[in-house]
């Protein structure tokens, strides 16, 4: 176990990678008395197409499936209910799929060694028969459908369908009724043998726990399950262009919305490592668009919308820049967000000043246990490990390096779609 400092937070964080590649990530506090646990997967929604493990062909397998997948996890083969275990001790649990990522969680203050010796047990025990996966497909289909009734959701998807021209994150994480409709339990097995291997997990631990028993219990459930192997994705080609520059739609809402998304490729803007990629563009997009910007306080006097928000995400080797907002003026606004995209100053004042709200934050969030689990995992998947020096990383960033950024964005390349009432 190797134990880590995160530079200039006054705290440390423990890591092993055991011998069939699992990863674990522990930061153990003293003074809390609540912990959080995560068994989460490399394998989201957007890879449905790879040579599995052994072959030489590559397959296709339905949209959706992922996420089919993470809910079959919790029916179990010894009819336990993993809800219904964790909630006996009063602990809460939860899984999520995300375009890239599936993770398995619990939450709680009691039965740390039991809780995460079944979390392990049950997310390693998968189950699935032709009927339970058969009845699940009527479940999902009305989450399906209940997110279709939701504006922000259907103005959202149109926005990624328009954005992209090939890559699957133009596709719900869901997958769509008729896709859902083609997955078998063989299709569930085939992705959970090659992507729930222990080389493409990690588990994640914070909160008050101890660390030695931790990984004695991680040792003991896992160094008997075999690295099985990686199975190949293929590199997804994407066109630069936005596929649609402007489209109409229409759903049941009282108040017009907008939205709008800009591609950007991470190779014309120099060389860059991801980190300071993300840093400086939501550097950038934070000073223009922020909450005590120039532009914000336009917008609220002339009352061109409101619910503005936005959003940078690194997608492989771009980075997509998402903007919503409700209005009644929308080309008003559309117009504003242009003419500031087009005219682009970064004071230096400011620019220091956020510096230090973004370096107080980091020091704020490192006391919290539930703000620091968003963090970490969010640097394990981006960054494939904690990242121990952000505050120092954030201490160096240059403003002379987000204008010569901003020289090299092409805020032309925008995908916009509104959506009015239906009549």
């Amino acid at each position: 176990m190797e134990e880590k400092e995160l530079v200039g937070l006054d705290m440390n964080y423990y890591y092993e990678k055991l011998s069939n590649g699992l990863e674990v990530f522990m930061l153990p506090y003293s003074n809390k008395k609540n912990y959080f646990m995560s068994y989460a997967t490399r394998y989201g929604s957007e890879i449905t197409k790879f040579i599995p493990v052994g072959k030489d062909k590559e397959i296709k397998v339905p949209d959706g499936i992922a996420h089919f997948l993470e809910h079959k996890m919790f029916e179990q083969e010894d009819g336990i209910d993993p809800f219904s275990y964790f909630s006996e001790s009063g602990t809460g649990s939860n899984a999520s799929t995300s375009f890239d990522n599936t993770q398995y969680i619990c939450y709680g203050t009691k039965k740390f060694e039991d809780n995460l010796r079944y979390l392990i047990k049950f997310v390693n025990s998968p189950y699935y028969t032709d009927e339970n996966v058969e009845k699940e497909k009527g479940i999902i289909t009305e989450e399906l459908k209940m997110y279709e009734d939701i504006p922000e959701f259907k103005l959202e998807m149109k926005l990624r369908e328009n954005i992209f021209h090939n890559h699957p994150r133009r596709i719900d994480i869901g997958g769509t009724v008729d896709e859902i409709m083609k997955i078998t339990k063989e299709d569930l097995y085939t992705c959970y043998n090659n992507f729930y291997s222990p080389n493409n997990m990690f588990i994640l631990l914070v909160g008050n726990f101890d660390k030695e028993l931790a990984s004695s219990i991680i040792h003991e459930e896992l160094d008997g399950v075999d690295n099985r192997g990686d199975a190949v994705v293929s590199d997804i080609s994407e066109d630069k262009s936005v596929r649609v520059k402007y489209e109409e739609i229409s759903s049941n809402l009282a108040i017009p919305k907008v939205a709008l998304g800009i591609k950007v490729f991470d190779k014309d803007l120099g060389k860059y490592s991801k980190l300071e990629l993300d840093l400086y563009l939501t550097m950038i997009t934070t000073l223009v668009f922020g909450s005590s910007s120039l532009f914000r306080e336009k917008v609220r006097n002339d009352k061109l919308a409101t619910n503005i928000y936005t959003e940078w995400e690194s997608v492989d080797d771009m980075h997509i820049f998402y903007m919503m907002a409700s209005s009644e003026k929308s080309d008003d606004f559309i117009k504003i967000v242009k003419d500031t995209l087009n005219d682009l100053a970064i004071d230096e004042d400011d620019f220091r000043r956020m510096k230090k709200v973004w370096i107080a934050n980091e020091v704020k969030m490192i006391d919290d246990i539930d703000s620091t689990v968003h963090n970490v995992y969010d640097d394990i998947l981006k960054y494939k490990g904690i990242i121990s020096n952000k505050v120092e990383v954030i201490r160096n960033l240059d403003v002379n390096v987000c204008k010569e950024l901003i020289s090299k964005l092409d805020f032309n390349n925008m995908a916009i779609v509104k959506m009015i009432g239906e009549e």
